[in-house]
């Protein structure tokens, strides 16, 4: 397993989001932020790579021994074979996207009847980029990215079948398709080529409970379960830190049309999610992070930094117990 660092947990340090005051981070600026923290590797982001002197970047990863992932989104098999070809050029190991369909927190309520529809095209999208993949030798991952459940992400691994399709893990978002983690990274495992380092703290509502950004290692993830099923079954995988969303994310599980075009599920496996979430979750506090209570730019940086160090400290400790990678906080 190799550890990296990917942009989308401190879009307003790295000037991403459009209400940073940064400055946008350039490709060889994270590359260089990754090796100060002692890691192996990074996920670029597509929209920084169509601006960088790519010659440059290949240089300067081989040089250092570090890998590199690149984010697109969507599911336009013409689009994915661009970046997939980008990839090829950088000596890119995996292009990651997300499909969306539903809303964030698992909704797909406005899907109501053309949620099969959406997964038939995606899988004919995904089965003709794959090609290039193949051609190229860079895998193409979909992100579990609070959109399609465990059921349709196998479904699209099995129905595809190339060793260069599979999964990136986000691995806080199980909670959002209403899946207990760890059962979650379990059906998963064989797929999986990548990985999203992420954690979250439960507050319940009244309509069912939230999903709030904490640092890696503070909230309701097992990551050395994780790490323990990874090496057993699936040890060449990268896996990059990249903390939550800046808003909560509510999975409303108690309103009975949450579960419209949902897969069908078990009396079992609703009684372990609830129970998972009863042993979790808080039912008061403060869940809002600076950018919900409308703090300043820099504040939400410093917010965002802030966990960055409380996090790679986790991963440190995590990495010296078991002897996997020795990570500088």
């Amino acid at each position: 397993m190799k550890f990296g660092l990917t942009a989308y947990g401190t879009v307003f340090y790295m000037g991403l989001h459009p209400k940073a005051e940064n400055l946008r981070i350039t490709a060889l600026q994270q590359m260089k932020m990754a090796e100060e923290y002692g890691l192996e590797g990074v996920e670029l982001p597509y929209e920084i790579l169509v601006d960088a002197n790519l010659d440059e970047v290949r240089e300067y990863a081989r040089n250092k021994g570090l890998f590199i992932n690149i984010a697109a989104s969507g599911f336009d098999p013409q689009y994915l074979e661009l970046v997939l070809q980008l990839g090829s050029k950088i000596d890119a190991h995996t292009v990651r996207t997300v499909v969306g369909g539903a809303d964030f927190g698992g909704d797909r309520r406005k899907m109501v009847g053309k949620w099969q529809t959406f997964l038939n095209e995606i899988l004919v999208s995904f089965q003709e980029a794959v090609k290039t993949a193949e051609e190229v030798g860079v895998h193409l991952t979909v992100e579990n990215h609070q959109d399609l459940a465990s059921e349709e992400l196998v479904w699209l691994c099995e129905t595809i079948d190339s060793d260069h399709f599979g999964i990136t893990l986000d691995t806080g978002n199980p909670l959002a398709t209403a899946e207990v983690p760890m059962d979650f990274f379990e059906k998963m495992a064989p797929y999986i080529k990548n990985v999203h380092l992420k954690d979250y703290k439960i507050y319940w509502s009244d309509e069912g409970y939230r999903l709030a950004r904490c640092p890696v290692g503070q909230g309701v993830i097992d990551f050395p379960a994780l790490f323990s099923l990874m090496e057993r079954v699936n040890p060449n995988i990268t896996l990059s830190i990249e903390h939550g969303a800046l808003e909560a994310r509510h999975v409303r599980v108690l309103q009975e049309d949450y579960w419209t075009e949902y897969p069908e599920r078990t009396a079992q496996q609703l009684t372990r999610l609830l129970r998972f979430v009863e042993d979790h979750a808080f039912t008061k506090g403060e869940w809002r992070t600076p950018f919900e209570k409308g703090e300043p730019a820099n504040a939400i940086a410093a917010y965002e930094m802030e966990e960055m160090a409380v996090g790679m400290a986790y991963l440190s400790y995590l990495m010296k117990k078991n002897d996997i990678l020795q990570l500088e906080v």
